[in-house]
């Protein structure tokens, strides 16, 4: 079993352990770029008025000429709600599951959390839904890093619009959303709360150790060209990346029966970075499923944004 000297960073330790921690992450994804200092431009493509909420279907500008396909729920109720980034898995129509337009219903938690009252934004990863981008064309060394970059950006609307209450923000995600939810929380400190649902293992218990599927161009492919896809060699693992987000909120869902990040690696991971948060502010389920989101489970977790935002 991992301890907690072999799971975490050597830059737990340094003087500023986060900023160590955010490092360490950035030699694996590349560089963040600069956030800009205004808010993204927004084309408002359409809109649909459901009982809940109104539901309208816009594209942002992450970056000039790069713009972000995405959906918004807003409730009808009063201004300053609280609000949820909603990250989808890895799935062919993108920010359509999580916005309730298709797909599993257990992944419907953009439109279910906008039915209990809280402002969401789903938008779509690179190269998934109407999104096709290439962004290593543009400088970037992963598409995991310019998914933060796109997600950061997506709480600059967030806190930007008169409808949400910008002390309130959290972001929550499935699989490809789930370890996503955890990067840009980590990169991103207006982010109060995270749920990942079936988001991470522990490197070492990644498929007895085998990065490949971390390695891919749609993640980060210097986990092949310069780690060998050897955890012993990661700068960073999931512990450090809780760790980053710590004092703030996270939920964890990780099944028992998830094929694709074993359970054991998720409680190693949770043990080690327990004493960094206050307590209830490090919640982990262990629901008897595969690799899902069970209705239990996002009860569990709603209520759970609904508690610390």
């Amino acid at each position: 079993m991992l301890t907690r000297r072999t799971i975490l960073s050597a830059a737990f330790a340094a003087p500023n352990p986060r900023a160590s921690i955010l490092q360490a992450m950035q030699q694996v994804m590349g560089p963040l770029p600069p956030r800009p200092s205004t808010p993204p431009a927004i084309q408002l493509l359409h809109e649909t008025r459901q009982p809940a909420y109104t539901r309208r279907k816009l594209r942002y500008e992450a970056e000039p000429g790069d713009f972000v396909p995405a959906w918004l729920l807003i409730p009808h109720a009063s201004p300053k709600l609280p609000a949820v980034l909603c990250l989808h898995q890895t799935t062919r129509i993108g920010k359509d599951e999580p916005a309730g337009l298709g797909g599993k219903p257990n992944l419907h938690y953009a439109h279910e959390l906008a039915e209990q009252g809280f402002l969401t934004l789903a938008p779509d990863y690179p190269n998934f839904g109407e999104y096709s981008f290439d962004p290593y064309s543009r400088g970037y060394l992963s598409a995991t890093m310019k998914g933060i970059f796109n997600h950061i950006r997506a709480i600059d609307i967030l806190s930007s619009l008169p409808q949400v209450d910008p002390r309130r923000i959290a972001v929550c995600g499935h699989s490809l959303g789930g370890h996503n939810s955890l990067f840009v929380a980590a990169f991103d400190t207006r982010i109060r709360a995270a749920v990942t649902s079936c988001g991470f293992t522990s490197f070492p218990k990644y498929y007895n150790g085998n990065l490949t599927g971390w390695s891919h161009k749609g993640y980060m492919p210097r986990i092949a060209e310069i780690y060998n896809k050897d955890p012993k060699r990661m700068p960073f693992d999931f512990p450090a990346v809780l760790q980053a987000i710590a004092p703030r909120a996270v939920f964890i869902n990780a099944p028992t029966s998830d094929s694709n990040f074993d359970v054991s690696g998720v409680a190693d991971c949770v043990r080690a970075a327990r004493p960094f948060f206050p307590p209830g502010k490090l919640t982990a389920a262990y629901p008897n499923a595969a690799h899902d989101f069970p209705p239990a489970i996002r009860r569990e977790a709603y209520a759970y944004l609904q508690r610390i935002l």
